[in-house]
Parts: structure tokens; C-alpha cells; sequence
């Protein structure tokens, strides 16, 4: 009796705890996005144990100088592949052509699959309105899925989720219709070095590719950690005042004061409506210290 009393209890200590456990799901248009937008909040959560997932909406077959098609697609996934490896996270490639992207009812089927999957309690995804037309679609596709994730009925091979997650948008520079809001603001200085090897991971991108169309593929560095510093300092980016207003709030003036790199993101309209406690329960580094 002692045994099964016992077992019993184990049982549901294992089972509260998984429920503790967030599950975040992050969309990008390409093979390198999330790893711009979340990388850094995906590794301090994979380091505490929660489970995140990042997906390409296109095989990225397009995005580079002189490779293309099949091969540029192939090298890519295997790219994706080791930034899991190294945030400790899952990294899916959906089959869909780089440059062609549109927002149509079976893509929308395929995130909303995605996100059901994954039991998302977090869904990231860029803005809809972006330089790229690829990047747009992913945001429109994404907002698209939000409430269809929990309608039995729409995509039905699938269980639909029994709550609906909380959306978020990476941060981005784009003014127009309104400028990125920084709701959430995650100091990810600790990580920062993960990040910069996820993004080192994507070679045929961040030394090759992007050099390439900025016109300054003959600055980048040939040794590996004169790359690593050189995109370290590429990757930095600039603390807005909103961004540390937003950073004084979840950690106190004191301990925003010391932060140096961060991610930001704003909360989608569409999905869960979280309070002030949901966030910090599903960002349970955000601590006034």
C-alpha cells in the first residue's frame, strides 16, 4: 500500500512539474530568422528546462549568391540542425520555396498543425509588415492561425489545443503602420555568446550571404574567432528608451542598469490576453532584482 501511496505521489510531483514546464514555439520566414529574433530566450529557457521549438516556413532555397534550389535548401536544414544542437532546442524546415511565399489556406494549415503539436503556451512570429515579402506572409500566416488553433474542425487531423497561446512579435524597425512596442524585454547578456554560435552555426548566411548583398563580403573575418567577435558586434543592438523602460520593469532600474544585450517582444493582439503574473510565470527569469 506504501509503494503504490508512494508511486502515486511521485506520479502527480512528475506530472505538476511538466505542467510547469513552458512550451514556446517561434516562426520565421528563413532558416536563420528565429536565431535573430529568439535565440537568446530560446537558450536561457532550454537551459532551465522548458522545451522550445523554432520553425522555418521556407526551405530557404533561394537566399544566397551562388548556390540555389535543392543543394542551398539541403545545406540550410543541415545549418538549422546544429543551432539545435547548440541552444538545445528543436529546429523544423517546412518545404515551402524561399521568395514564394504566400499566405494561403494550406500554408495556414501547416503552422496551425505546428502549434497544436507543440502544445504551444508561446507562439513568436514576425511582424506583418516587414521589408521582406516572405517575412510579411509568415506574420500574416501566423495571426492567421491564432484562433484556428483551438476550432476542432479546421485542420481536424490534428487535436486542436484546449487554450490559446499568448502571440508574440520579434522586434523589428519598421515605423509604419506603428513601431515595434517592447511589452517584454528579456535580458539574455548571459546567453549572449549561445547566441552568437547559433548564428555562426548559419554560415552560408551571416559570412556569406548578408555580406554579399550589404556589398561587405571581403570584411568578414577568415579565422573563426575573428568571426565570432566580428559578428558579436554585428548582432549588438542599441537599447532604446522604451526598451529600457520596458527592461526597469520586470527587472528593476538597478539590475536594468547592467544588462547589455537583450531581446524584445511585443504581445499580439490576437491569442491569450496575458496579465502582468502570466508573463512572469511563463518567463520565470523576469525577476525585479
Amino acid at each position: 500500500m506504501f509503494i503504490l501511496r508512494f508511486g502515486f505521489l511521485l506520479a502527480f510531483a512528475v506530472s505538476l512539474f511538466a505542467q510547469e514546464k513552458v512550451r514556446v514555439i517561434a516562426f520565421g520566414a528563413h532558416p536563420d530568422d528565429c536565431d535573430i529574433g529568439a535565440s537568446g530566450l530560446a537558450a536561457t529557457l532550454a537551459k532551465a528546462g522548458h522545451a522550445v521549438k523554432f520553425v522555418s516556413v521556407t526551405n530557404g532555397d533561394a537566399g544566397h549568391q551562388t548556390l540555389g534550389g535543392g543543394a542551398l535548401a539541403r545545406r540550410r536544414y543541415a545549418e538549422t540542425q546544429e543551432v539545435a544542437k547548440r541552444l538545445g532546442i528543436t529546429y523544423d524546415v517546412l518545404n515551402n520555396h524561399d521568395g514564394e511565399l504566400m499566405p494561403t489556406l494550406e500554408v495556414r494549415l501547416q503552422v496551425i498543425r505546428k502549434i497544436r503539436e507543440w502544445n504551444a503556451d508561446i507562439v513568436i512570429a514576425p511582424r506583418p509588415n516587414d521589408y521582406h515579402p516572405d517575412h510579411r506572409y509568415t506574420g500574416v500566416l501566423v495571426q492567421d492561425a491564432a484562433y484556428m488553433v483551438v476550432v476542432p474542425n479546421v485542420a481536424p487531423d490534428t487535436p486542436p489545443l484546449r487554450k490559446n497561446p499568448v502571440f508574440l512579435y520579434y522586434q523589428d524597425r519598421f515605423q509604419k503602420p506603428a513601431p515595434f512596442r517592447p511589452d517584454i524585454v528579456v535580458d539574455i547578456t548571459p546567453v549572449f555568446s549561445t547566441k552568437i554560435r547559433a548564428l555562426d552555426a548559419h554560415e552560408s548566411q551571416f559570412y556569406e550571404w548578408l555580406p554579399w548583398v550589404d556589398g561587405m563580403l571581403d570584411q568578414v573575418p577568415k579565422d573563426k574567432d575573428a568571426r565570432l567577435t566580428w559578428l558579436a558586434k554585428a548582432r549588438t543592438r542599441v537599447m532604446s528608451p522604451a526598451v529600457k523602460a520596458s527592461l526597469e520593469k520586470w527587472y528593476g532600474p538597478a539590475y536594468a542598469s547592467s544588462v547589455q544585450h537583450f531581446e524584445a517582444f511585443e504581445i499580439c493582439e490576437y491569442g491569450k490576453q496575458p496579465t502582468e503574473a502570466d508573463i512572469r510565470r511563463m518567463f520565470p527569469f523576469l525577476k525585479v532584482q
